[in-house]
């Protein structure tokens, strides 16, 4: 016997063999359907008995192999079922010459046969006939388990027969010598009445019929003729025998303890209901063997009542004695050279047994002997077949990795050089199952979790060899899947040689066949998934760039609401627990814009040693319709984090989620999702995009400025300008606007807001008018419009302490200069021993910034009607030059009480020569660092008719600043009237002094009306001024003096006297006149109580009769009693009569 059988357990010891074989031509897949029935009759109750039979049905069955039918009564063919098909009763004859060349086949051990005709019909088939079954079809053959039952029973009574005829052999009759094949050659010429062989004979035929008891179901008495057997082959020293009788004892013990079987879930047996209430029982490991008397067994067997019995469960050996009558049997096997079949199925036995015991490491020990047993020249198939089965025990007991390697070598061995037709399919399927066994598998999700598992170098040998199996299939698609997988999960281990080797292999392969995210089903069903390339190149961190600030979307302040979630009333809860699931989920606090380029930022790296080309890299996200820009990158060899940008283009609203990223490396396409990338850093990857919105350019007359504002981030500013300003100087800022978009500009606002900055700025800044503008809207894509802005600085034109102390310091006095001396002399140079000199110049040169930012807020298209604008912002930066300077400032009083002359010192701080002029005044000419005065002669200011506003109390809560923004709208007032201007002829250039912070309060005070207003008038005309009345000497001269209140409160009764005199111009005044002037009525004038905005007026006359200048001095008193009013209040103007002659009468 050279083939083993692979597949034996312990409990085909009770089967009987039956072989079923096609006769003729039969169809493979007709046959197989008739064998699998055939083969479900498997166990078999017989009548009147409470014996089971079992039966092993082989479709071939080598006739070498039932020569050791002997030796072991399993391996004899007992039983011929033959399948045939005879479509005529021409065919007939031959059919059955047929079916009885294959019964001498195994004639000498057949029990009984049967013959299964299919498409005969007829004369024939109508035939009674116990040996032969007609049938129309293989489709019409109902009772086809029945026949086969009623075979098996027929079997059964022969079987039974010669159990009975073995079992009653009288001593006096001459035993037979049962022999193996190998041994006949070896008993020729022994003395055949030697005690010596009749022991011999006894032994064998004792252990022949234990098998013929177990295979007719009779376990006690196979197990008394076992060890019955056992003793007498052990006192003979027939070792191959009692290895049989040993096996024969290990297997009905087995069949014993463990019904169900050893053969695992392909041959696991039926329980009758014994069986299932006896199992429990039967495991008793301290069992000892105790043999029965001899005497106990009778004809007809051990009666079923007594099986019962405790005394003959003990001759079932224990499960712990079990493996070591396997091992003794094994040993004397082993001892035969052709019994090297038996060992190996032994051992195979024994396994399955100490599989079911959990007994691994002994098991192991079975398997090491059985792979060094040597059964001679193999073929390659059947070397396939013993390193398969051996990879299956070692899986059964556990031993995976070992089951894995066996595994390998039978896939190797389907290719080996010797064959001629390399099986590169079975290899492949073989290599396939090898995976799991090396803790690998073909899922790359299984490696992105926790640290490797199992031998790398061994899992990259193996999945070489499935790539290099793949391309010898002819399936490059296969290779490609494999060697992606290779270079995805064992990138950490590979070489730096190995890395660029794997990777021009698999550019070769994708040159072919390109990689895919497809999923490959091979044959047999199993399903290879997708590898994505997440490693080349490695992704630290994904984030969702937002929009320019020129671009983003901005939502109307009323709609804000009007999207918050209501999912919960609480605005933040402690007990929430974030995972990295909900952070990629979380929505992020910006918005994109339907229509407009998106970006997505990337930190990558590269880990190979080379430079790798990724191409058509994009993004992978869910929610709009969304159209991705792929783009091509070139990382250097192991570079660092590498920012990457991804860009796309929304073209629908709604939320859009960024789940991953695609790429083309190495010809594998790949789709990199972040759920699968626990590494990667998000801080979210869900953004609402809005409906599309306009967009707009703009453009400028001004340079653009090389420097963003200071105090503004860069990216809040589409742009910024600057220009060069003197103090006080105007400049046009042309803006043009056009739609570059695809959404109609409907509406369209400008504000402005000035930089914090420690420079007051007098007046407006930036100023527009926007009404034109807005005439032009909607404004079409393509479209512009024109605007215009005017920058005016006006800041502090007052001089510094510093200043004034250099001035004084160069002999210069500015602070007692009389009105008739004007000073013009320059600035004399520094002595080098005054530093703190030099620290006032150079505070005095400083060039000042102005800063401010313009927004244009403007919308349209679907975005407005969803309540979202964009905003433009424009910077704008003005350096201040210094112009003229202040530095000081002082009032005199003029002839006329509502006038006075306001002292301007004026400072050219430029370096050219300044001109300066005030309205109706004379210019004023500054060489560069010259300071001069210019007195100018201005009406005094109602500054009580300044409209106060409401909002100014309101805005303004703190009385200081009240007074401040009063004094600044008084100062405002003052330097709309002056309208001092400076040019600088240069350069061309002119621009406006201010005064407005300039004037102190004293200033202002003196440039203010009294809120008590006195009118004189003389004969009616007005006194004021330096206007001189005439009047005639000896005419009475009226004199009226009119009070108007202007002040919040009633003023009064005053008396107000009225006294002459006369001014010598020498400072002699004579006020004894009572000779040349003469009053008519008193000199003293009552004023009644006056209310506000009302006035009191009261007339008197006098009368000069001399001739001469005369001055009249108005003095009052206040008669109310309650409080004393301020003297500024009562500047009644100074009155100048001149008294002429008479002239005579005519004809006098």
């Amino acid at each position: 016997m050279s083939v083993p059988d692979y597949m034996q357990c312990a409990e085909d010891h009770q089967t009987v063999l039956v072989v079923v074989h096609p006769v003729g031509i039969v169809p493979e897949d007709q046959f197989f359907q008739i064998y699998k029935r055939i083969a479900g009759v498997s166990q078999v109750s017989v009548r009147d008995s409470q014996r089971q039979l079992y039966i092993r049905y082989r479709h071939h069955y080598l006739p070498e192999n039932n020569e050791w039918g002997d030796f072991q009564t399993h391996r004899k063919v007992v039983g011929l079922i033959a399948v045939t098909t005879c479509a005529s009763a021409k065919e007939w004859p031959q059919t059955a010459e047929r079916f009885h060349g294959q019964k001498e086949v195994y004639g000498s051990t057949l029990y009984d046969s049967r013959l299964l005709v299919f498409g005969l019909q007829g004369e024939i088939a109508e035939q009674q006939r116990t040996d032969v079954a007609f049938y129309p079809s293989y489709d019409q053959c109902p009772d086809v388990e029945k026949r086969v039952e009623d075979f098996v029973e027929s079997i059964f009574i022969v079987l039974e027969s010669k159990r009975l005829d073995r079992a009653t052999d009288k001593s006096g009759d001459k035993i037979p010598l049962l022999c193996v094949p190998f041994e006949k050659k070896d008993f020729v010429g022994l003395d055949t009445d030697s005690r010596h062989y009749k022991k011999r004979c006894q032994g064998r035929m004792r252990k022949h019929v234990g098998d013929l008891c177990l295979q007719a179901g009779m376990l006690q008495d196979a197990l008394v003729h076992y060890h019955m057997a056992v003793e007498l082959l052990r006192g003979v020293n027939d070792f191959l025998w009692l290895g049989a009788a040993l096996e024969g004892l290990c297997s009905a013990s087995v069949i014993f303890h463990y019904p169900g079987g050893t053969a695992g879930r392909r041959a696991a047996r039926k329980l009758n209901v014994s069986q299932q209430t006896d199992t429990g029982k039967r495991h008793r490991p301290g069992a000892q063997e105790v043999l029965i008397d001899p005497g106990a067994l009778t004809a007809n067997g051990i009666s079923a009542d007594t099986s019962t019995e405790i005394g003959r469960a003990k001759n079932c050996l224990s499960p712990e004695d079990i493996i070591e009558k396997y091992k003794e049997a094994i040993s004397y096997y082993g001892k035969y050279k052709n019994a090297g079949v038996i060992e190996l199925e032994a051992c195979v036995k024994a396994v399955r047994v100490l599989a079911i015991q959990k007994r691994a490491m002994e098991a192991s020990e079975f398997l090491q002997n059985a792979v060094y047993i040597n059964l001679g020249q193999l073929s390659e198939e059947e070397k396939i077949q013993r390193y398969s089965i051996l990879s299956e025990l070692y899986d059964l007991i556990g031993f995976h990795r070992k089951s894995a390697f066996f595994k390998r070598v039978a896939a190797m061995q389907c290719v080996a050089p010797t064959i001629p037709d390399p099986g590169w399919r079975a290899c492949y399927k073989l290599l396939l199952e090898t995976l799991p066994g090396y803790s690998l598998s073909l899922d790359p999700k299984d490696f992105s979790k926790g640290t490797h598992r199992g031998w790398a170098a061994v899992q990259m040998r193996l999945l070489h060899e499935l790539v290099y199996a793949s391309r010898r299939m002819g399936n490059p698609g296969l290779s490609v899947r494999h060697l992606s997988f290779l270079l995805q999960t064992m990138l950490d281990f590979l070489s730096d040689q190995e890395k660029k080797e794997v990777t021009q292999s698999l550019e070769n392969y994708t040159s072919k066949c390109p990689g895919g995210m497809e999923v490959i089903t091979l044959p047999d069903g199993l399903k290879l998934p997708p590898v994505p390339f997440t490693k080349l190149p490695i992704v630290r961190s994904v984030k969702l760039l937002d929009l320019p600030a020129i671009l983003r979307p901005h939502k109307v302040k009323g709609l804000l609401g009007q999207n918050m979630s209501t999912a919960s009333p609480f605005i933040y809860s402690p007990i929430i627990m974030h995972n990295r699931g909900e952070e990629r989920c979380k929505k992020i606090d910006f918005q994109w814009v339907q229509g407009d380029v998106c970006e997505v930022q990337l930190m990558v790296y590269n880990p190979m040693p080379f430079e790798l080309r990724v191409e058509n890299m994009g993004l992978l996200t869910s929610g709009v319709l969304f159209e991705s820009l792929p783009a091509a990158l070139s990382l250097p060899a192991e570079s660092g984090l590498y920012p990457v940008t991804l860009v796309g283009v929304p073209r629908t609203a709604g939320n859009i989620t960024v789940n991953g990223y695609h790429t083309s490396v190495f010809g594998v396409t790949s789709d990199c999702l972040l759920e699968g990338l626990s590494d990667v850093k998000t801080s979210g990857c869900l953004v609402e995009v809005v409906p599309s919105l306009p967009r707009i350019q703009l453009t400028t007359s001004l340079p653009r400025s090389a420097s963003m504002l200071q105090p503004l981030s860069k990216e809040e500013l589409s742009s910024s300008v600057s220009v060069q300003l003197f103090n006080g100087e105007s400049q046009e800022l042309a803006i043009t606007l056009e739609n570059i978009g695809t959404e109609d500009i409907e509406t369209l606002e400008l504000s402005s807001k000035t930089v914090s900055t420690k420079d007051k700025v007098y007046g407006e800044f930036l100023s527009w008018e926007l009404t034109d503008a807005l005439s032009h809207l909607p404004l079409k894509p393509g479209q512009y419009v024109a605007l215009n802005i005017n920058i005016k600085v006006k800041t502090d034109f007052s001089g510094q302490e510093n200043l004034l102390q250099d001035l004084n310091d160069d002999g210069i006095s500015v602070t007692g200069l009389p009105i008739s001396s004007p000073l013009r002399q320059v600035l004399k140079p520094r002595a080098e021993s005054k530093p703190v000199s030099e620290a006032g110049k150079g505070e005095y040169n400083h060039v000042k910034t102005l800063e401010a930012v313009l927004n244009f807020k403007y919308s349209g298209g679907a975005g407005k009607v969803e309540g979202y604008y964009r905003q433009l912002s424009l910077g704008v930066h003005v350096d201040v030059e210094p112009s003229v300077f202040f530095t000081r400032v002082s009032t005199l009083p003029a002839t006329s009480t509502r006038q006075c002359h306001l002292l301007l010192d004026i400072f050219n701080s430029t370096e050219h020569e300044v001109t300066v002029n005030a309205k109706n005044n004379q210019e004023l000419v500054l060489h560069a660092s010259e300071c001069q005065r210019m007195a100018i002669q201005v009406d005094k200011f109602d500054f009580e008719s300044l409209p106060a506003r409401e909002q100014d109390s309101l805005r303004f809560t703190n009385a200081k600043q009240l007074e401040e923004e009063r004094q600044h709208a008084q100062g405002s007032q003052i330097n709309s009237k002056l309208g001092i201007c400076w040019t600088i002829p240069s350069l061309r250039r002119h621009g406006e002094a201010s005064v407005e912070g300039v004037l102190n309060q004293l200033v202002l005070e003196h440039l203010q009306l009294a809120p008590l207003q006195w009118d004189v008038a003389v004969n009616g005309k007005p006194c004021d001024c330096d206007a001189v009345a005439e009047c005639r000497a000896g005419d009475a001269v009226a004199l009226e003096v009119r009070l108007t209140n202007r002040s919040q409160s009633a003023v009064g009764p005053f008396a107000l006297t009225v006294v002459p005199c006369q001014d010598y111009q020498n400072g002699v005044q004579n006020y004894d006149l009572q000779e040349a002037v003469t009053f008519i009525g008193s000199n003293t004038f009552f004023i009644d109580t006056v209310n506000p905005t009302e006035h009191s007026v009261c007339v008197g006359a006098l009368l000069f009769l001399y001739t001469g200048d005369f001055y009249l001095n108005i003095h009052f008193q206040d008669d109310s009693g309650r409080r004393e009013l301020p003297l500024a209040w009562f500047g009644l103007p100074s009155v100048h009569i001149k008294a002429l002659d008479t002239p005579l009468e005519a004809g006098a």
